[in-house]
């Protein structure tokens, strides 16, 4: 039913109540020359009518919001796989740059232990009676300060990145963090204790780099 039909349909039946509450205005409207009004079965059929055209209508918007809501469902669940497919991206490539950098860092740390290894070796040296003549004395003496020197800038720059040593001498042995490379003896110390670092372990904030090798007092 057209828009312009219904609500003339309304206006008329509208009418016709208040002519049928008002008998003086009915007693006008029936002296006054006018349109003839329907007669009741008529204004029925075409108010149940209108109901029915109201109804199919309704059941097309309810359609049509069911539509809309599926629609919208759909683009939601497309964000939130896009955004989850971002967060996967994005871990991966962090977990990526951490794998990269902790090889780096695990490569300066072999670098630390041969320098540490050559000052350990340069500080314990004892030149002989003929090697004092020669110089050697001095030129072992400068070589160690050197050592040392390079020693501290790495373990700088190792510690700008977080880099800082695993506590473990005179520690109880911890399985997580240490390998027992060797047992010892020790009766004045307790069982478990870390006697000897025979290779210094490395964490950068509460992950392990590298765990300590480490001599285990046994008594």
């Amino acid at each position: 039913m057209a828009p312009d039909e219904r609500a003339h349909l309304i206006e008329r039946f509208t009418a016709y109540l208040d002519a049928a509450d008002d008998p003086a205005s009915g007693a006008a409207a029936d002296a006054a020359p006018g349109p003839q009004a329907p007669d009741l079965f008529t204004l029925l059929a075409e108010v149940a009518a209108l109901k029915n055209e109201v109804k199919i209508e309704s059941r097309q918007v309810k359609g049509a919001l069911d539509q809309f809501r599926d629609a919208f469902d759909l683009v939601r669940q497309a964000q939130n796989a896009q955004q989850e497919a971002q967060t996967q991206r994005a871990e991966a490539e962090r977990r990526a740059r951490e794998d990269t950098q902790r090889d780096l860092l695990l490569e300066l740390l072999e670098l630390r232990d041969r320098l540490q290894a050559a000052a350990d070796q340069a500080q314990r040296y004892r030149p002989g009676w003929l090697a004092r003549r020669g110089g050697a004395a001095a030129f072992v003496t400068a070589m160690a300060a050197g050592l040392g020197m390079n020693l501290r800038r790495l373990d700088d720059t190792l510690a700008r990145r977080g880099v800082q040593p695993l506590p473990a001498l005179g520690q109880r042995f911890d399985p997580q963090t240490m390998h027992a490379a060797e047992v010892g003896r020790d009766p004045k110390q307790a069982a478990g204790l870390v006697l000897t670092e025979v290779r210094r372990g490395f964490v950068q904030g509460e992950r392990l780099l590298r765990p300590a090798e480490v001599v285990v007092n046994r008594l």
